[in-house]
């Protein structure tokens, strides 16, 4: 059986008092409120990239297509332009006269045709471009707001790494010089029992399973060395004696 002095053995509950406080610390850490919700709005500028195509897309698409518009109408007046010139100088034969004066009817209702066409494209691409500006916006907001909580998360961070940056000074102190045979068991023991590794026997009871001590084990214990290393039947943890034990 592993034997240490009982002075050890208390010193190495203050070790497990550091790395419990080093555990809560981590715990803390993992569970910020801040990291959902910069995970969900990571997650929701993730879509603006998809939407942003889309949305770029179709204003630009609208933008050549008033363009184009815009042209057509512009191709139709400047032809009515020069047919109502060459009209009001009067050349041409009466033939000739005859049908430019119907051609500028003809052209007169195909422009107001082309200019509600134009309209109604400037109408879309102007919503359109509406649309990508709010999303553009939206982004920008999202983004702002993730900085924000970010800085926030950060800065709790950097307080809870300093807390834990002291907790760790104080766990190398509390360990220094302890036997390595105990360290190695105590680790071993912590890894395989939810981070506790020893615990003390108070008035008959483990601290690390919350279980009472039957007679037999009481009598076991006992019987003991002050310097033996004591398990607890139940969990395994070193179980380390102190002055309310109740043995």
């Amino acid at each position: 059986m592993l034997s240490a002095a009982p002075q050890e053995q208390w010193r190495l509950l203050d070790v497990q008092d550091q790395d419990t406080r080093l555990a809560q610390i981590a715990h803390r850490v993992a569970t910020l409120p801040e990291h959902a919700e910069i995970e969900r709005l990571r997650a929701r500028l993730g879509t603006f990239a998809s939407q942003l195509v889309v949305a770029r897309t179709k204003s630009d698409d609208l933008a050549r297509e008033l363009t184009k518009a815009e042209a057509d109408v512009e191709q139709v007046r400047q032809r009515a332009a020069r047919d109502r010139a060459r009209l009001e100088a009067g050349q041409g034969s009466a033939k000739d006269l005859l049908s430019m004066q119907h051609e500028l009817g003809t052209l007169a209702q195909r422009q107001n045709v082309l200019e509600d066409a134009e309209l109604e494209v400037m109408e879309r691409q102007e919503t359109a471009a509406a649309e990508l500006a709010e999303l553009v916006g939206e982004q920008e907001r999202v983004q702002a707001e993730l900085a924000e909580l970010e800085s926030r998360r950060d800065e709790q961070v950097g307080v809870l790494d300093a807390e834990a940056a002291t907790v760790s000074q104080a766990r190398e102190q509390a360990a220094a010089g302890l036997p390595d045979d105990l360290l190695a068991l105590y680790e071993r023991v912590r890894a395989h029992a939810g981070g506790v590794g020893a615990a003390r026997l108070s008035r008959r009871r483990c601290e690390g399973c919350r279980l009472e001590l039957n007679a037999t084990e009481l009598g076991r214990i006992r019987a003991a060395a002050d310097d033996a290393v004591i398990r607890c039947e139940e969990c395994g943890r070193i179980l380390v004696r102190t002055a309310d034990s109740g043995l």
